[in-house]
């Protein structure tokens, strides 16, 4: 007996189907009952494999009540040799939102603040509450800047004489972002905390902090998908305390992701495996408790 499909072969076979027009732009989708008889797999992993494709923006109309429909004019898709890199801002929040498709949800990240992640699972968790999405466990690690080092960045800008900017502006930026880091991630752990009383899922949300500043953002879904992403440092302005300082910052939500799946070639298997082994050997060495106090 064949072992049975996962939701994610059978999401790849449509997407393959949609790519090559044999499903065409505008045409409904067969029922779920009758792509399930054909996968030879559960409705269940049907209703993923279309959440999915539904999450990449190849499908809608995806609801319980009526099949599915190709979308008029398919986007690219989010993940795979072939997938372009996307803001953050674009490529963050579906991707999020068809990882919480699965049973159990595993999200991994590291990153200057958790301010992208929270945005992006704002969706997910308003699935969860209108009942479309019912995952039975939710793991969430982070690793964030420690609060005891001196920040790369944001950092001000030297005076215009050349010299180097004064501690007064620096203790500004260093309270600033330790604000943001610490707000980001107490909305995030209440947020799915909360999902342990209303729904009874099983959820932990893990912190530690790192002893430096990352160059680089990595979210890590499922054990299947790794997302990662430059922070590109800017000269810009911001009103610090009423006043106007000029520093050099990043933007995480701009920043480019660029999206690896496990399964889609050697490339793409390697940078995830390698990707979780960095970070678990940050999480399980140098990184340290982390509060999300002041």
């Amino acid at each position: 007996m064949e072992p049975q499909r996962s939701h994610r072969e059978v999401a790849d076979a449509l997407r393959s189907r949609i790519r090559t027009g044999e499903l065409r732009p505008g045409q409904r989708m067969p029922t779920q009952a009758r792509l399930a008889e054909e996968f030879g797999v559960e409705r269940g992993a049907v209703r993923e494999a279309l959440r999915i494709l539904h999450s990449e923006r190849l499908l809608t109309n995806v609801s319980k009540g009526s099949p599915a429909t190709v979308a008029s004019v398919p986007r690219p898709a989010l993940t795979g040799p072939a997938a372009p890199p996307l803001p953050t801002t674009v490529a963050l929040a579906p991707r999020i939102e068809a990882a919480f498709a699965a049973p159990h949800v595993g999200i991994d990240a590291l990153c200057l603040t958790a301010v992208s992640l929270t945005l992006a699972i704002g969706e997910p968790l308003r699935q969860i509450h209108a009942g479309r999405l019912n995952p039975a466990r939710i793991d969430v690690r982070i690793l964030l800047p420690s609060r005891d080092i001196d920040l790369a960045w944001p950092a001000p800008v030297e005076s215009a004489d050349g010299s180097p900017a004064g501690p007064l502006a620096t203790g500004r930026l260093q309270r600033r972002w330790l604000a943001q880091r610490n707000a980001q991630g107490q909305v995030l752990r209440h947020n799915l905390l909360a999902l342990r009383g209303t729904h009874g899922i099983d959820v932990r949300v893990s912190f530690r902090a790192l002893p430096f500043t990352p160059p680089v953002k990595l979210y890590l879904l499922n054990e299947s998908e790794a997302l990662f992403a430059y922070y590109t440092l800017k000269r810009r302005e911001a009103e610090i305390d009423h006043e106007q300082v000029e520093l050099y910052d990043a933007l995480g939500v701009r920043s480019m992701l660029f999206a690896f799946e496990q399964g889609a070639g050697l490339r793409d298997t390697t940078f995830v495996e390698q990707s979780h082994l960095w970070f678990n050997a940050l999480w399980e060495t140098i990184s340290s408790e982390l509060t999300l106090t002041d």
